[in-house]
């Protein structure tokens, strides 16, 4: 058998504790973390200590370690691009990054120029395109992409304090009393920062979302977007926190066929989603033991190892990123005209 791939986290918050520590744990035959990167020296051993690496708050040290083989970016977005670059030029295996890639063409056009002149695969971390179960029913859905008339994306959450702590015992950094208050959430960084998770999905089924024709923000913090794209709409509602189960859900009706999808939250290893697929009188339903961080990371050694071609995955990132940035813009936008 193989020695397990190194993985080097660059950024040791919730996402990194929560979710990519024990989906690693979970395909140790593949995966061996390696090394943690933080800014903050205590967070960074810390992590590390609880899966047997090194802690660091230098980004170069993960980078120039040999035996780093892939390279998982978990930073605040504002770091997303220059990390995903310098990985790809430090000539890692394979990088992940979180959603979004980045926050400006711009700037993914720049990742995309790093990934082909050095042969480094990106893949973002679109988790839920990756769930068995979506992948399922994706198979069976037919002509449902030509005859989707309404397609509504639905994330209510409760606290991601409330999900980090049900999960795992968190490290955090200790509290910095000059350090200024979080800006204000704006649809922007709502929809990049939530609606991000469902748009790959959307895409599949109406890759032009269209125009939106509403958009307003929701306080404490979420959103409400309505886009139209000749006689098909496509409905985004995300929400936080809140104080009942989470509804992560994506349902799309055509002509004779209305698909379901019911995601579990990211914190949890409780399997694939449950997808349904209502057609010709028939009902149709899929569940997985794996979630789909646990087949992203499965699908991120496969290409590291070269199992299996990395495709057009970062392509296909970047003209949903693209997408994601327009409706948000033009989301921005209309509300503003809302509150005018």
């Amino acid at each position: 058998m193989s020695k397990p791939l190194g993985v080097g986290l660059l950024g040791a918050g919730p996402a990194t504790q929560s979710i990519h520590l024990p989906v690693i744990a979970s395909l140790a035959d593949r995966l061996r973390v390696v090394k943690v990167m933080d800014i903050d020296a205590a967070v960074a051993d810390q992590v590390a200590a609880r899966c047997g690496a090194a802690g660091t708050t230098d980004v170069a040290s993960v980078l120039d370690d040999p035996a780093v083989d892939i390279v998982v970016v978990c930073s605040p977005h504002a770091y997303h691009s220059g990390q995903v670059i310098a990985a790809c030029q430090a000539g890692k295996r394979a990088v992940l990054c979180e959603k979004p890639l980045t926050t400006s063409i711009e700037q993914a056009s720049r990742i995309a120029d790093a990934s082909a002149a050095t042969g480094v695969p990106v893949i973002v971390g679109t988790m839920q395109a990756f769930d068995p179960a979506y992948a399922a029913v994706r198979r069976h859905w037919a002509d449902l992409p030509d005859t989707v008339t309404l397609i509504r994306s639905i994330i209510y959450l409760p606290s991601n304090n409330l999900m980090v702590e049900a999960s795992t015992d968190p490290v955090t950094a200790a509290p910095n009393p000059s350090a200024s208050l979080p800006h204000p959430p704006n649809l922007r960084d709502a929809i990049l920062g939530l609606a991000m998770h469902a748009i790959p999905l959307i895409r599949e089924l109406a890759p032009d979302l269209g125009s939106v024709s509403f958009a307003r923000l929701l306080q404490p913090w979420g959103y409400s977007v309505a886009c139209t794209h000749g006689d098909r709409a496509v409905q985004l509602i995300g929400f936080m926190p809140g104080r009942w189960a989470p509804d992560w859900t994506l349902r799309a009706w055509g002509r004779g066929q209305e698909l379901r999808i019911d995601f579990p939250p990211s914190y949890v290893l409780a399997g694939s989603a449950t997808a349904s697929l209502a057609a010709g009188g028939q009902h149709r339903s899929w569940h997985y033991p794996h979630n789909g961080y646990q087949a992203e990371w499965l699908h991120v050694a496969d290409i590291a190892e070269g199992r299996t071609a990395p495709g057009d995955d970062l392509g296909t990132a970047l003209s949903d990123l693209a997408s994601a940035i327009d409706i948000a813009d033009q989301a921005t936008e209309a509300g503003h005209q809302e509150t005018s």
